[in-house]
Parts: C-alpha cells; sequence; structure tokens
C-alpha cells in the first residue's frame, strides 16, 4: 500500500496550478517512478515519489496513474498540480520542475488516504509513455546515523517544505526556551546535554524577548546571549532558532531598527553554520498583515546580505495565527506572500484553547505555504491551566502527518502548566527523569524523543 500511496505523491501538489506550456512527447524509453512512505497513520499516510525522466528533454509534464480502489484519495500533495477522477490520478509539473532533461529527475509528495488493504498503483505513465520502476511496498526510512545536523546539513525551503541537503522533506522537532531574561539558569551545558541526548530534541528555540526586560535594555548583552545558545545548540548537533520575540507592542514595525541592528549582528556572526534558522517577528498582534510584510521584506535583506543561505521565518496576523484569532485565514498570506525566497511563515497554537477551526486552516495551508509551529502549548492561550491531552496529540498527529516542525513552549521551570519542568528543576541537574517533569514535559518528552526518520537519498 505504501508504494502505491507514494506514487500518488508523484501527482500531488500545489493546488490551483496548472501546466503553462504543452507536454512534449516522450521517446519510448520513457519514465522510471521510485516511491518513498514517509509517515503513516490510521487510514492515512504521507509519501514521496521521484519521477526519471529516460527519455528526451521534456517542458511540461503530466504523470497520470490508476488507483486500484476508488476509495484511494490523494488529500494534499506538492511540487506538482494534483486532481483525481475516480481511481484516475493526474500530476501535472509546476514552474520550478517544468522542464526535464533526458536523465533528470522531479520530486513530488502528498499526504492521502485508503480504504483498501495494501493497495498498489497501476499504469503510471508520463506524458502517455508507461513508466517503467517497481511499486512494491517499501520500508520508511531508516534513521541515520549521527545528530540531526550532522544528517541533514543546511536547510532550505523546497516546495512547502523544510528541505535537508539532500533536498528531501524533513521535520524539525523541538522545545523553546522561556524568556532567557528571566530563566537563563535553565539553560546551561547539562539541560542542554539532556535535550540533545535524553530528550533527542532535533531543535533549541531561543526566545529573545525585545521588550519585558529584554533586549532593548542590553542589545549587546543579549546578542551575546543568544550566540552563546546557538553555539551550544551546535556543538550537541541541534538546530537552533533564533527568536526576535516581539509581543507588546504587537506592531514588529516598532521594533525595526532594533531587529535591524540584530539580525545584522548574528547573522554575521553565525552566517558559516549549517544549524541556524532566523524567526524575525515572534507574535504580531493588533497589526495588519501588509504591516508585517512590509517588516518582513525590510529585515530579510539585511539578514541575506550577512547570511543568504539560511531559512527565515515569517510571523503571522493574530499572535501568528495566519490570522484566525483576528477572524481572518491563510488567503491573505496565500494572495500577498512576502517578496522573499526560502522563507516559511509561523503558525502558533495554544492546544486547550484553539482547537478544530485552528486545525483545518493549517490543514488547507499546509498545501500552499511553508508553515513552521515555531511557538505551541498544551495548555490555554495563558500559558497556564491544564494540559488538553486530547486536542495536544490531535495537533501533534497533524503536524506529524504534514511533516511540520515545532517548538513547544517551555523547556522552563516556570510555574505554569505550559512548562516541561516542575518550579525548582533548574536549580538542580536533572532535566530528563520522570521526577522533574511535568505532565506536559512528560508529553512532549516521549514525542519528541521518538527516533527521526531524515531521509538522505
Amino acid at each position: 500500500m505504501k508504494r502505491f500511496l507514494a506514487l500518488l505523491a508523484t501527482c500531488a501538489m500545489v493546488l490551483g496550478l496548472t501546466a503553462l506550456v504543452s507536454p512534449q512527447a516522450v521517446a519510448a524509453t520513457g519514465c522510471k517512478v521510485d516511491y518513498t512512505i514517509t509517515n503513516q497513520w490510521q487510514g492515512g499516510f504521507q509519501a514521496g515519489v521521484k519521477i526519471t525522466n529516460l527519455g528526451a528533454p521534456v517542458t511540461g509534464w503530466t504523470l497520470k496513474f490508476t488507483m486500484p480502489d476508488a476509495g484511494q484519495k490523494v488529500a494534499q500533495g506538492w511540487n506538482a498540480t494534483w486532481s483525481q477522477s475516480g481511481s484516475t490520478v493526474t500530476a501535472a509539473g509546476v514552474d520550478w520542475n517544468r522542464t526535464l532533461a533526458t536523465g533528470a529527475a522531479a520530486d513530488l509528495g502528498f499526504t492521502g488516504s485508503f480504504t483498501a488493504a495494501n493497495p498498489k498503483p497501476t499504469a503510471f505513465t508520463l506524458n502517455g509513455v508507461t513508466c517503467t520502476g517497481s511499486v512494491e511496498e517499501e520500508p520508511p526510512p531508516v534513521p541515520g546515523n549521527g545528530t540531526p545536523v550532522e544528517i541533514n546539513g543546511q536547510l532550505h525551503v523546497c516546495g512547502v517544505n523544510l528541505c535537508n541537503q539532500y533536498n528531501r522533506p524533513i521535520q524539525l522537532r523541538g522545545m523553546s526556551t522561556h524568556g532567557i531574561q528571566w530563566f537563563s539558569k535553565c539553560y546551561n551545558a547539562a539541560s542542554l546535554d539532556a535535550l540533545a541526548t535524553n530528550w533527542k530534541s532535533d531543535l533549541l528555540r531561543i526566545a529573545m524577548y525585545v521588550q519585558e526586560s529584554g533586549y532593548e535594555t542590553d542589545p549587546a548583552g543579549f546578542t551575546s546571549r543568544v550566540n552563546n545558545l546557538v553555539d551550544m545548540a551546535e556543538a550537541r548537533g541541534m538546530y537552533a532558532m533564533i527568536d526576535f520575540h516581539t509581543l507588546t507592542p504587537g506592531d514588529p514595525n516598532y521594533n525595526l531598527d532594533r531587529a535591524k541592528t540584530f539580525f545584522a549582528s548574528v547573522a554575521a556572526r553565525n552566517a558559516a553554520k549549517k544549524n541556524v534558522i532566523y524567526e524575525i517577528a515572534n507574535e504580531p498582534n493588533g497589526v495588519s498583515w501588509a504591516a508585517i510584510k512590509s517588516y518582513a521584506e525590510q529585515v530579510i535583506p539585511v539578514i541575506r546580505a550577512a547570511d543568504p543561505d539560511a531559512v527565515v521565518i515569517v510571523g503571522t496576523r493574530g499572535w501568528s495565527s495566519l490570522g484566525v484569532s483576528d477572524g481572518s485565514n491563510e488567503s491573505e498570506v496565500v494572495n500577498n506572500p512576502v517578496n522573499a525566497t526560502n522563507i516559511m511563515y509561523a503558525f502558533h497554537f495554544y492546544a486547550a484553547s484553539h482547537k478544530d477551526n485552528y486545525r483545518a486552516t493549517v490543514s488547507r495551508a499546509a498545501s500552499q505555504l511553508p508553515l513552521f509551529v515555531t511557538e505551541f502549548g498544551t495548555v490555554s492561550y495563558t500559558g497556564g491551566g491544564a494540559m488538553d491531552r486530547a486536542s495536544t496529540t490531535a495537533w501533534l498527529d497533524l503536524l506529524d502527518q504534514l511533516k511540520i516542525g515545532y517548538a513547544n513552549w517551555t523547556y522552563s521551570d516556570a510555574n505554569e502548566g505550559s512548562a516541561a519542568f516542575k518550579p525548582g528543576t533548574c536549580n538542580g541537574g536533572d532535566y530528563s527523569s520522570s521526577g522533574v517533569l511535568t505532565e506536559s514535559g512528560a508529553l512532549l518528552k516521549s514525542r519528541i524523543s521518538t527516533p527521526d526518520t531524515f531521509p538522505t537519498s
């Protein structure tokens, strides 16, 4: 079944786009299709398909194949325009992969649902010519040896995914600090050893508040603290997300000059590193998407001048809810994206407060926008109260299905429900045992510490 579904993935993506150039015929040597299952759950899956052109060069291509069961459906896909009529699936190339030279390949991906047992696709054709290649079931990727950074290297955005050095979609799972001005004692060699080794975290998000006794009070000091944590994450093979934690006031343009100064400094200092991701505005609120976009288009060039390759994450309206918390939705970003490349968009949720309508937005938006959940909590949006296990599990399952990375709030011993540790934990040296973990911390550690399956080919 998995192999079939993945092939389906070939057809997948970029909804609403259609090929702009009429497909050219493919020589009789045809094409080859390789399938990889990247994730699977009850009734659904995520997969990738690699199409290799074995014939003459083509400008414009269409892949077709037949499902054995009409109950097998493509849900969301990427790197192709897809459609399905009954059991026939069609995928067409998009701008960046429409032309395939002889021997060239296109990587596609998708999520789907199924009802049949062990379904296998049949009759794969590229521009009407039969494709060769196996559609037998393959095992999921085997966890690679080495740290997340050693395996994945420099990251970049490809289509709607975060991709590694092998140009394969990956998901990063990790934890966010609390404000480093308040909880610096929680971020030391012992705690980061535990995060990398016991929690097996891929990512440390470094939350540097700008106001609230943060960066504005000591720019040089806070810049140094951030750089030190970047180094500590790098030494342990984790990615470091530098979070310019704007919250009050909600308009990031209030801190535009500070942002330019800060990011010019950290980008120049860390440009040679492969583990740095820049989050330029934590939770814009009380401000329009147009204003956020304007801010992003002024800050991103500052980063790019020093570090042209790193991924940049842009906050969204309504406390980084893609506008949902303001009564809007993802369409404002889809219709008016930031004018920059290699960027993603932030989405935040707190599981006890943000449920089905927020999850529906992420499900829709993920087929059109590169998303990263740079912050989420298991409790209410206040950061306190009881953990909502059912909603948190539903969220994490969805993010796993869509291969969307995330950082949980917070890797701290704050006296609130969202904290991973019980109060006082950071005065000691134990950051992993059940005795120091809150209910939220125990759940997140169990999810993050499951093996990564980073594809390397």
